[in-house]
């Protein structure tokens, strides 16, 4: 009976032991450490205001453009601009760029305008982020003016008014100084858009020359080379096709000597300056010719030709040939 109990009591302790010799599981091996964020990317600004002429001349009242390029273009960045007068701050934006180039760029515009003239300062950043390094444009400066100008003006203002003028194809020249030559634009640009024929350029001029008014509207463009003069508004213009070449200030014939109307076509030229004080003429009908003269007032005051300032009338002479058509309408 001693026995049986012992086999049986180590009958008992064997499962244990069993179990106890059994290894346990393995341990959950730790996770993988997350991957380590991209670098930032090395990215650039440029800043520019593409609606200003090299001058870099705004206007007080009017709004003008100014553009940042971020690049290369990271999606969801923003750029922030700062406008200034001076030490005065004007508009601070942070602006989220819009792709463009195929997503090899960002761009974003901002509408600048200030009522008061001074020197304006844009500068553009981007502060860094986990994708996007910090940048920083170069600072764009524009000196902002108020619209008015009159012979004997000169600096930027003045040559904002020459490439305005320019543009749209009117006899001017480029030099910043609002000379004899800036008068006579101003006045042709007056006449052709109706306004008072004189040589200011007023408010209302600059507002109308940035919105491109005063283009000429070519009538003949199957005529190829010739010339078009509008007596209503005493302006003359050469024609290639139908594209301005230039406009000029012109005066035609008074009310007691009319100039003829019609289509003609340029039969002579003569160089150089005739009796009659007539300067460089291509005559078109009869003795009637476009030519230089010492006076060419607001009006028609001629005897029947086509004045143009004497500094304009060997320009006009040696781009008209003969056989060229005339339009006077």
């Amino acid at each position: 009976m001693r026995r049986a109990g012992a086999l049986a009591a180590l009958a008992l302790l064997y499962p244990a032991t069993a179990a106890a010799q059994t290894p346990p599981p393995a341990p959950t091996p730790p996770p993988a450490p997350a991957p380590a964020p991209p670098p930032p990317a090395a990215v650039a600004l440029t800043s520019s205001a593409p609606d200003l002429p090299a001058t870099a001349t705004a206007l007080t009242g009017h709004s003008f453009t100014a553009r940042v390029v971020m690049k290369p273009y990271v999606a969801g960045e923003k750029v922030t601009v700062r406008v200034y007068r001076g030490k005065r701050k004007l508009q601070v934006r942070a602006l989220t760029p819009t792709p463009v180039a195929g997503n090899t760029a960002g761009v974003v515009v901002l509408k600048v305008k200030t009522a008061k003239p001074g020197k304006l300062t844009i500068r553009a950043s981007h502060r860094a982020t986990p994708l996007a390094g910090t940048a920083v444009a170069k600072t764009l400066r524009v000196t902002a003016l108020a619209p008015y100008a009159a012979p004997g003006a000169r600096g930027p203002l003045v040559r904002l008014l020459q490439a305005r003028l320019d543009a749209l194809r009117y006899a001017v020249p480029r030099n910043g100084v609002f000379d004899a030559g800036t008068a006579d634009a101003v006045m042709a640009w007056r006449k052709y858009t109706g306004m008072a024929r004189t040589t200011i350029a007023s408010e209302q001029v600059f507002s109308g020359l940035l919105a491109g008014k005063g283009a000429f509207k070519v009538r003949h463009p199957q005529d190829g080379h010739h010339v078009e003069a509008r007596l209503d508004k005493q302006v003359l213009a050469l024609i290639d096709g139908a594209t301005v070449v230039r406009i000029y200030h012109t005066s035609s014939g008074k009310p007691s000597t009319p100039t003829v109307r019609g289509r003609f076509h340029v039969y002579m030229k003569t160089p150089g300056t005739n009796a009659k004080g007539m300067v460089d003429s291509s005559y078109f009908i009869r003795g009637y010719a476009i030519h230089g003269y010492v006076s060419v007032p607001n009006y028609n005051a001629s005897h029947g030709c086509l004045r143009v300032p004497i500094m304009n009338a060997r320009t006009i002479y040696n781009w008209v040939r003969l056989g060229d058509v005339v339009w006077v309408e």
